[in-house]
């Protein structure tokens, strides 16, 4: 995992190429004005889905993990906490091939909050709870690129 900041970006020049083309991405582009659903930047090996959802309590949300894509999570807009943990620290579940997703059971050893700006990367061995309220439940409008891992 990697939690950071756009203003930051700097000190990010060892990412992969095709994170920080990411970056560049938004960068380039108003992405709080983008509609909701997928948008595709270089095909099926990186896009970006553009969510919008209120967050909520802990018990209504699940935990996620991915196999094919590194997840990108870009705050446009809003608070949110992420719940993190390993996948092998939690009750792993069925892997579902099609959606690219892995279902798990457990209790987080930690959590980040995105804010405006803030970014969090998740490799497939990382876990995460999204759309968990911070400190209320509020709207919020987040990037999520995918990057095909190659």
């Amino acid at each position: 995992m990697v939690f950071g900041n756009i203003r930051d970006l700097k000190e990010y020049g060892f990412l992969e190429e095709d994170i920080l083309k990411c970056f560049a991405y938004a960068k380039e582009h108003d992405l709080a004005s983008y509609e909701k659903g997928s948008h595709e930047i270089d095909g099926d090996d990186l896009f970006v889905n553009i969510v919008e959802y209120e967050t909520t309590d802990t018990e209504n949300r699940f935990w996620e993990a991915h196999r094919y894509y590194l997840d990108l999570h870009l705050m446009l807009t809003g608070k949110e906490r992420i719940d993190i943990n390993f996948i092998d620290n939690l009750d792993q579940k069925e892997f579902v091939e099609k959606d690219d997703f892995l279902p798990m059971n457990g209790q987080a050893n930690g959590y980040v909050v995105l804010e405006e700006g803030d970014f969090l990367l998740c490799y497939p061995k990382d876990a995460h709870r999204t759309a968990v309220k911070a400190d209320e439940s509020m709207k919020i409008k987040k990037a999520i690129f995918k990057i095909r891992i190659k």
